[in-house]
């Protein structure tokens, strides 16, 4: 009996996040809290990475803002994320691509292909 697994299942959320990996492109809708509004922004990009297993596991989403490239680290599990919505499955060979962050523009885009489902 692992006791690690046991305080897991206590702490689970029914938060249901559909089926992605490295090389896929989504829109996370995430919750802001500004004072005591809240509203929803949208990050779009393509996910580098996942990393971590159970409650702890994390995704990291990179995107193009002008000519900077910005990258984001999500919690799987964070009461935070609305949704996320896959745009495009990549086809990649490699489960951390970190490989984009030297590329920038249509050179990053080019390298990925589509993954017909």
């Amino acid at each position: 009996m692992d006791l690690m697994k046991e305080v897991e299942k206590e702490f689970a959320s029914d938060h249901k996040m559909p089926n992605f990996k490295a090389g896929d492109t989504v829109t996370v809708h995430y919750k802001i809290k500004e004072g005591n509004k809240e509203r929803i922004q949208n990050f779009q990009g393509i996910v580098i990475q996942r990393r971590g297993e159970g409650l702890s596991e994390t995704f990291t989403v990179r995107k193009m803002s002008g000519s900077v490239g910005v990258e984001r680290i999500f919690p799987v599990h964070s009461p935070n994320i609305a949704s996320v919505d896959i745009n495009k499955h990549g086809k990649v060979r490699k489960s951390k691509i970190f490989y984009l962050r030297g590329l920038t523009g249509k050179k990053a885009k080019a390298k990925i292909k589509e993954r017909r489902v």
